[in-house]
């Protein structure tokens, strides 16, 4: 079975990295997961502490959109950590393919 899966990058303001971290290991993936979206894998990138990855699963592109819809127009979000997170970020990098469920398996990091 394949999934749809969608790779954010983001390159953070300087020196925001750990705060942003502390941020999405706290409160935003709980609540992706609250959610029921399948955060495959975050984290900062190996190069700079101030870059940073969200990897997230899907089954389908068309339930990406609804579920994403729903989830950024939550009171849980707009309310909750949202605010924090645009703050730390400078540009960010959208990516979303089709990879079979074997793949996003190999991706997932327990956390």
């Amino acid at each position: 079975m394949n999934k749809t899966v969608e790779i954010l990058q983001y390159t953070l303001r300087k020196g925001t990295g750990e705060v942003f971290h502390s941020i999405m290991h706290d409160i935003s993936v709980p609540l992706h997961r609250r959610h029921r979206i399948d955060v495959v894998s975050f984290g900062h990138s190996l190069h700079d502490p101030d870059c940073y990855y969200l990897i997230r699963a899907f089954v389908s592109t068309e339930s990406m959109a609804t579920v994403l819809d729903t989830f950024y127009s939550s009171a849980d979000w707009r309310d909750g950590p949202r605010e924090d997170i645009i703050d730390c970020i400078e540009t960010s990098l959208k990516t979303v393919m089709i990879l079979p469920s074997e793949s996003v398996d190999g991706l997932r990091v327990q956390v």
